[in-house]
């Protein structure tokens, strides 16, 4: 017996073939009640299609878009619906129309949560990605103070009339010197010392624990130099024409001669060749050591022609530090915009931004900017709470901020303190009984002035977040 479409339909099996498919159908008459419900349908809403059939859509789906269709007997295409959150999904709803006689509608869904979280993932990830990326062009960052003269001597390196020169860059971790170089490459292409299409090629030398590994890397090997070798480009073949940044250069000893001939000469060897390749490269060595110290003398002198240093977050001006913190705020916001179409407005208390500009930062800025980022985050609203919002305010205030941070930057200035402004074993008591019996921290700290103790209440605030839980249930024995 072969299967025709009338067969098809007197057998019945239509409704086996909806409870198979991945999508939600639900049919109503033209009062909304429910005359065919799938398995697909049931399951989304916690019901079985006995339970649901003979009752009205709304008892299963408030928001159904088969009521307006019911309404206006015209279809409704790709609505996408909030269903009990999270659920979430989109739906196509029709009328049905039989011998031009309006009998009811029908829809058919499909559940949206998973994508819809898998896209909220990507966006935060193209959020994050956008706010740690390294600066290309960083002179709208900090032009203040001691880096007015770091920034004019960078462009002096590419942009001198005797022709570009080889640099060193040194500071410690985190202060920005994977930014410089990318200013001294944008600045090069901009004036046309290098074209606009030259590449800039970075390493990390630390990377390198093999002398013989190093050396294939920076300048490529021929198929057959030793077992298992191929033919491949080294990073300075790779640079050609643009710049070879070497970050962590103190840890190249082992190769410092094969480097100093390649800039001396403008030409490399890949290991194992016996031909030599002209190359073009102006490199950019940094590092966190001091590389006279480190390199051999004439390598030094070849690198060092143009030798800058980056100061410490330490070291740096308050305005300097507000200038960053200025930018990596609008950085966050900027973000916020280009992946979610948000204007998102972040403000922080005048207490949470003394904080983090007087805070200490081992890792520099690169920590500065990450504990920016995360005090942001903790005080932003869950995806899910957002809606159909385009305009969102958040305010950061001391209870974003990460522990560490505060810890540190109180404990440095709790030591320059007079002894009045310090937590002493006796208001450290005061402190924990008032909390205790429901005092916050603004009303703690009157109580304190009223006794004669200088204690700003977001110094109170510091020492209850450091010393006990977030329910306050708890004390650390000091």
């Amino acid at each position: 017996m072969k299967l025709t479409k009338e067969l098809f339909l007197s057998l019945d099996i239509l409704p086996d073939v909806l409870d198979r498919i991945n999508d939600g159908v639900n049919v109503v008459d033209t009062d909304g009640i429910l005359v065919y419900v799938n398995e697909i349908s049931a399951n989304y809403a916690g019901k079985t299609k006995e339970e649901m059939i003979g009752k009205s859509i709304t008892d299963f789906y408030p928001a159904a878009v088969l009521l307006t269709v019911l309404q206006d007997r015209k279809p409704v295409l790709d609505k996408t619906i909030h269903f009990v959150p999270p659920k979430k999904y989109i739906v196509n709803s029709y009328p049905i129309i039989h011998n031009g006689k309006f009998l009811g509608a029908f829809s058919v869904f499909q559940d949206i949560q998973e994508l819809d979280q898998l896209n909220s993932k990507i966006k935060q990830l193209e959020i994050q990605v956008k706010l740690t990326r390294p600066e290309g062009d960083f002179n709208h960052v900090v032009h203040l103070g001691t880096m007015q003269s770091v920034f004019r001597q960078a462009k002096k390196i590419v942009g001198s009339l005797g022709g570009p020169r080889h640099s060193i860059i040194t500071g410690a971790s985190g202060t920005g010197k994977t930014m410089l170089a990318n200013l001294i490459y944008n600045y090069a292409k901009e004036i046309g010392v290098i074209s606009k299409n030259a590449p800039f090629i970075e390493i990390n030398c630390a990377q390198f624990t093999n002398p013989d590994i190093a050396a294939m890397e920076i300048f490529g090997s021929v198929e057959g130099a030793y077992t298992g070798s191929k033919k491949k480009k080294g990073l300075f073949e790779q640079a050609n024409g643009g710049i070879l940044f070497l970050d962590e250069a103190h840890t190249i000893e082992n190769y410092q001669n094969l480097l100093l001939k390649a800039i001396e000469s403008g030409k490399i060897r890949r290991i194992g060749d016996t031909r030599e390749v002209d190359i073009n490269v102006i490199v950019i060595a940094a590092s966190t050591k001091n590389l006279h110290e480190v390199f051999l003398p004439e390598l030094y002198q070849r690198l060092g022609q143009y030798e800058m240093y980056l100061p410490s977050l330490q070291e740096r001006s308050l305005e300097e530090k507000e200038q960053l913190f200025l930018h990596f705020v609008k950085k966050y916001e900027t973000a916020v915009w280009e992946a979610r179409k948000i204007h998102y407005h972040v403000v922080f208390t005048p207490q949470a931004k003394h904080a983090l500009l007087n805070a200490v930062y081992p890792r520099n800025i690169r920590q500065m900017r990450d504990v920016i980022n995360y005090s942001i985050d903790a005080s932003s609203p869950l995806i899910e709470d957002i809606g159909e919002k385009t305009d969102i305010t958040t305010t950061v205030g001391l209870e974003h901020i990460p522990f560490d941070v505060s810890d540190k930057s109180e404990t440095e200035k709790n030591d320059s303190l007079p002894p009045t402004n310090k937590i002493t074993e006796d208001v450290a008591q005061f402190i924990f009984e008032r909390y205790q019996n429901g005092d916050g921290p603004r009303k703690i700290s009157n109580r304190l002035t009223e006794m004669g103790y200088d204690l700003p209440y977001y110094k109170v605030a510091y020492y209850l977040k450091k010393e006990y839980n977030q329910e306050g249930g708890s004390h650390n024995g000091k």
